[in-house]
């Protein structure tokens, strides 16, 4: 199951389900309301593991909730402990185990666009959750430069200092930050890591900013920062491909089956 709220839009159980048909699974995979609290958010997982679930994907507004609980109770990978947020339960020896697959599947996607990592240089927009759960596997996937750009300075400054003192290869390669205004120059990839785009509002981007390829974590919409970038010749995508990558990952944790997320792309 997936549960967040809102929850009525996920597309998720589509997705599993498609990842079921793949392997051959018989699976029930379901959207789950649940009010704004822990205790609500506690006793559902709860009553979903002691009721013989498996595993479970936790969206908006539960994913610190989901880290707080792993932390309390069970374990953490080290991709959901650098971003200090879960999206993916399952149980590991009998204890409650949280992973964050965001970050993986947006360079799970990255690369099925044959887009370059190995060595590029990076800017994230946006200096919130989003934005801290892709750090540490971009890295990993070979990034050599990164700045975090944000509307407020401070929060982009704060993000580095945590990232840096969670997980020492984020240390090696020394990001820095800026206000989204004073970015500029050439890149070889920006990610828009805020929701700003749902509003259909534009962020503040500098002329003298260009880049080879523009991502969008936002989707189903026409997002002004791809259309933006677009315009000034570079490739661009929206993020739907990360909303699959993150699901095959916690698919395979729950299974042991690896699936073809190609196939949604």
């Amino acid at each position: 199951m997936v549960i967040g709220n809102p929850i009525a839009h996920s597309k998720s159980p589509q997705i599993h389900q498609q990842f079921a048909k793949q392997t051959g699974l018989d699976i029930r995979y379901a959207r789950q309301y649940c009010p704004d609290d822990k205790a609500s958010f506690t006793a559902v997982v709860e009553a979903f593991f002691n009721g013989g679930g498996v595993g479970a994907n936790v969206t908006v507004p539960f994913k610190q909730f989901a880290y707080q609980m792993c932390a309390e109770q069970g374990g953490l990978s080290a991709h959901a402990q650098v971003a200090g947020a879960v999206n993916t339960l399952l149980l590991k020896d009998g204890k409650l185990f949280g992973d964050n697959t965001d970050g993986q599947g947006l360079v799970n996607h990255l690369r099925q666009l044959g887009w370059p990592l190995q060595g590029a240089k990076v800017a994230i927009l946006g200096a919130g959750g989003a934005s801290r759960g892709v750090v540490l596997p971009l890295i990993e996937a070979g990034i050599s430069e990164l700045t975090i750009a944000n509307r407020t300075l401070s929060k982009a400054e704060d993000l580095i200092d945590q990232l840096c003192s969670a997980h020492p290869l984020i240390a090696t390669i020394a990001p820095t930050s800026c206000t989204i205004e004073a970015l500029t120059g050439q890149y070889d990839l920006i990610i828009n890591a805020t929701s700003i785009g749902l509003s259909g509002d534009t962020l503040p981007l500098s002329e003298a900013l260009r880049c080879g390829y523009a991502y969008d974590m936002m989707y189903g919409r026409e997002l002004p920062f791809l259309t933006h970038f677009h315009a000034h010749s570079a490739q661009v995508s929206e993020g739907y491909g990360m909303l699959i990558g993150q699901a095959a990952l916690s698919f395979t944790q729950w299974t042991g089956k690896a699936v073809d997320s190609n196939l949604f792309i």
